[in-house]
């Protein structure tokens, strides 16, 4: 309370609010797309998928799937009014197969009728008539018959071939990390109706409702203004939402379209695993040189992403994977070339991190086996390779420090150095790695192993054009206020953020804000939810808008008080000047009486950020996200079965906007890290048949995987550019926190074998845990 006034002054910023669907989603009362009511004639849709990985599509037979009561029809490419191209940028994905298909599993028409059992039963009755061809399944493969989705991009810093020629020291290798099913607890689903004058609303499920709107418009086509998305929330998306949803609402509506009526289409799971692209599996080569400290002194890398079949999103992920092959070290001399390859799988697409996790984590693999090669602690490497304001040569004029990127943008505010040493403490580092010798002296079976490794992370879309966003903020008579942005609340808090941030632009309870659904008919063009940014783009929009609310009550009460407009403070509920104060709602009735504007947008663009896609040069990021993680593991060397034991985290996100929203990230994002790196093994057979489609046989994290000992504590320290609230992204960068886990994992083998390097692919299942013990 403030004595002087009699108010209460806390601020909802900072504090940690439930979640503003905590309740009802508790209560199941929550409803999310299929359980919105349906309109009278609805139908519902399933698809018919390809059974073979490349082959000529001839013909279909849809006899057998018509002749079954209650079949309302088949839709297929012919029926597409529009294009029958998808809108994505690279043009190169058909909205249902024509001539080839290209992945079992790809989508070749949907039978609709009037229930959704039936509608799927018949489905798996029409028969394509398909050639097969030539597949192409593995990326060595891809490689060598130049099977790319988009040309190569190479990046070089310096001369890596002659920095290696005169290293000390070399290591070569190779590395293979899998891919990740998004497994999102809602599956895709699009709810298409048609509206007056051909219009369409659509409800979607999906981190990007302008997109959807693009999407649908192209296919139907019709303007986009004829278009309206709209989606309350997602029962989670982690990239999987962001392109691919479009593919549900494209379809449902071009079904609608034909057979003039409301159209639902909601995959099953198994479905959903064998339409639906994953995270983009990666294949390594590399030679790394170094001297006796352990510093890099030059690094020739080679990555394949396994694109499958389009592009998609792959270009923007592989970039992003070349951004963040430094991780959080300085790389001199260093030659980066990666390869976007074509195979006849599902297309891959966006993921949690998006390409920053492939990239991190072979360079972590690379200092781990240069430190056991050296025979130094893995945490001194890290240092000694950390960015720093170092010179490159102290005789040089100018100075060259080692603060830039390979890309060329310095690295500022670089808080690294003094939280792992946080960090050391705070987990007994040192005293651990002497227990685990004791422990595993004494063991022969078990073995325990150990790492700390760190996280940078740059924050912003790398396609600069998405970096802005737009938000509605209306004030009513009571004094309650309604907040519309072009974010997607998919669980992660943004909505409740956002209100935080809303509510104490105008001074008011965080229980008198509502931040209501996407909408395109209300911010046109918004960004997708992705790229960690969806806090900081739609909370600064939301926050400029509340602040023109503000000005305007704040101009209107300055004259009536005498005093000057920024003498005015809106805190607790009141609007309070040198000679009164007075309650928010009697305030708001007062303007609007005079005719006072009660609402207005607020537009956000990211400042500083620039990206030559040419060169991949400049600054892609407004700031970098840190943090580090210790992780410690056992491994049984006869089975290969290994567990987490413990995990100490310490991660940054700036002046925490929400400390309990941020640290369910956290802890989140480490766990389905972890998933990635231990369990989730994605595998296709040889004839490019997922075999892995089914929670039976893919296995995601579950509470027993969650270590006894699990500790998040946050950095406490403002952003020091100018972000909302002084605040940090979290959605993403504690992902890469789980590299730890892959990081002990190969520790614990090393001290088993008593090796330098360890063969170890991912996810480190029992089965590549033994076959690293094994090796040769």
């Amino acid at each position: 309370m403030n004595s002087a006034e009699g108010h209460p002054m806390s601020n909802a910023c900072g504090q940690s609010a439930h979640h503003e669907s905590a309740s009802a989603q508790i209560a199941g009362a929550a409803p999310y797309i299929d359980d919105l009511p349906e309109l009278r004639g609805t139908l519902h849709a399933a698809p018919i998928l390809s059974r073979v990985a490349h082959g000529r599509l001839k013909g279909i037979d849809v006899s057998a799937a018509l002749a079954l009561p209650g079949v309302r029809g088949v839709i297929l490419a012919g029926d597409v009014p529009g294009d029958a191209i998808l809108a994505a940028f690279a043009g190169d994905e058909p909205v249902f197969a024509i001539d080839t298909v290209q992945h079992i599993g790809q989508v070749i028409g949907l039978v609709v009728a009037d229930e959704v059992s039936l509608a799927r039963r018949a489905a798996r009755l029409v028969v394509p008539d398909i050639a097969p061809l030539p597949a192409v399944l593995d990326v060595r493969q891809a490689l060598a018959m130049q099977s790319y989705v988009l040309p190569p991009v190479t990046v070089r810093r310096g001369d890596a071939t002659a920095a290696l020629a005169r290293a000390p020291h070399t290591l070569r290798g190779s590395l293979e990390v899998g891919g990740q099913e998004h497994f999102y607890l809602e599956g895709q689903v699009a709810y298409a109706l048609p509206q007056e004058q051909n219009q369409w609303l659509i409800y979607s499920s999906t981190q990007h409702p302008g997109e959807v709107q693009h999407w649908v418009a192209h296919a139907l086509g019709l303007d986009n203004h004829a278009v309206r998305v709209q989606c309350r929330r997602l029962g989670g998306g982690f990239g999987g939402k962001e392109t691919q949803a479009g593919h549900l609402a494209v379809w449902a509506a071009v079904a609608a379209t034909k057979l003039k009526c409301p159209v639902k289409l909601r995959l099953d799971r198994d479905d959903d695993f064998m339409i639906t692209g994953k995270r983009h599996p990666f294949s390594y080569d590399y030679i790394a040189g170094f001297d006796d400290s352990g510093r890099l002194c030059g690094l020739q890398l080679m990555m394949a992403a396994h694109c499958g079949f389009s592009a998609d999103l792959s270009g923007p992920v592989a970039d992003r994977a070349i951004f963040h092959a430094d991780n959080a070290y300085f790389l001199q001399d260093v030659e980066i070339t990666s390869y976007r390859c074509k195979l006849n799988t599902q297309s891959h697409t966006a993921f949690r991190g998006f390409g920053g996790p492939q990239g991190m984590i072979v360079t972590e693999a690379i200092l781990g086996d240069i430190a056991r090669y050296l025979g130094m602690d893995a945490l001194a490497v890290r240092r000694r390779n950390l960015y720093s304001e170092e010179p490159l040569d102290p005789t040089a004029t100018p100075q060259v420090c080692r603060d830039t990127t390979h890309y060329g943008m310095k690295v500022e505010g670089n808080i690294l150095p003094q939280l792992l040493s946080k960090l050391e403490l705070s987990s007994q580092y040192q005293q651990r790695l002497r227990d685990i010798s004791t422990w595993n002296s004494g063991h022969p079976t078990l073995k325990r192993g150990i790492a700390i490794t760190p996280v940078k992370f740059g924050i912003s879309f790398t396609a600069t054009l998405f970096n802005q966003a737009g938000a509605l903020v209306h004030v009513y008579l009571d004094g309650s206020v309604q907040v519309n942005h072009g974010g997607v609340e998919m669980g992660q808090g943004l909505n409740t953020k956002v209100a935080q941030v809303v509510a104490d632009e105008l001074g008011v309870p965080l229980h008198r804000v509502l931040v209501t659904a996407s909408d395109t008919g209300k911010i046109p063009n918004a960004s997708a939810t992705a790229a960690s940014s969806g806090t900081d783009l739609n909370g600064r929009a939301a926050q400029f808008a509340a602040a023109r609310v503000r000005e305007n009550l704040a101009a209107f009460v300055a004259g009536l008080d005498g005093v000057g407009a920024g003498a005015v403070r809106f805190k607790g509920g009141q609007v309070i000047t040198p000679k009164v104060s007075r309650a928010f709602d009697a305030v708001v009735q007062q303007a609007y009486a005079n005719r006072i504007q009660l609402w207005s947008d607020g537009f956000y663009r990211t400042p500083k950020i620039h990206y030559d896609k040419t060169t991949l040069t400049g600054r892609p990021f407004y700031y970098f996200a840190y943090g580090a993680a210790c992780t410690e593991v056992a491994i049984d060397t006869l089975t290969g079965e290994n567990k987490v034991l413990r995990v100490d985290v310490l991660h940054d996100v700036g002046r925490s906007i929400n400390p309990s929203l941020d640290i369910g990230q956290i802890e989140g994002a480490f766990v389905q890290g972890m998933g990635w790196l231990t369990t989730e093994q994605l595998e296709w057979n040889d004839a490019g048949l997922l075999t892995t489609h089914a929670p039976s046989t893919y296995k995601i994290p579950t509470a027993g995987d969650v270590p006894a000992h699990f500790k998040v504590d946050l950095w406490d320290a403002a952003n020091p550019e100018d972000n909302v609230g002084g605040s940090k992204a979290v959605g993403e960068p504690p992902f890469m926190l789980a590299i730890s886990v892959f990081e002990a994992l190969r520790d614990a083998v090393a001290r088993a074998r008593q090796v330098a390097e360890v063969p170890l692919n991912a996810p480190a299942t029992p089965e590549q845990v033994l076959k690293a013990l094994s090796a040769r």
